[in-house]
């Protein structure tokens, strides 16, 4: 189904209030700490790009590109559950106070979000189309 533009901006409108309220109240559950331990990595964003990563990749597996469920669910409801801006942020926080940590943190965070969104879109894929199965 192709949905006109302005349902389609209205899904991801809604689906962002939805995401970017549970990405504050996940902020507000494991707050980062100052200093320059583990402590000072900015966990919830890692979950939530991480997690996020792995629901996209289950949605994209799941779900035409052009469905209302998947415009509110992926670009609405997970495009305002993770962040690139507070990714960002936090890395650069995190550099003032342990550089080697925040290096470690930005390439971690990648690595496994691209990992997280590959494993999603496996596993979610129908069994006949996952790799390495013959058709």
């Amino acid at each position: 189904m192709s949905s006109p533009v302005p349902l389609r901006l209205g899904l991801v409108v809604a689906g962002g209030v939805i995401g970017t309220a549970a990405r504050i109240g996940l902020g507000l559950a494991l707050p980062a700490t100052s200093g320059s331990g583990w402590g000072a990595v900015p966990w919830s964003t890692l979950l939530a790009n991480v997690g996020g990563a792995f629901l996209i990749g289950v949605l994209a597996a799941r779900l035409p590109g052009s469905s209302a469920r998947r415009i509110f669910l992926g670009t609405g409801v997970l495009g305002g559950f993770t962040t690139y801006s507070s990714f960002m942020v936090g890395t650069i926080t995190l550099w003032g106070a342990a550089p080697v940590l925040a290096v470690g943190y930005a390439i971690g965070s990648l690595v496994l979000g691209i990992g997280a969104a590959a494993l999603g879109l496996d596993l979610a894929r129908p069994r006949g189309a996952r790799r390495g199965e013959g058709g």
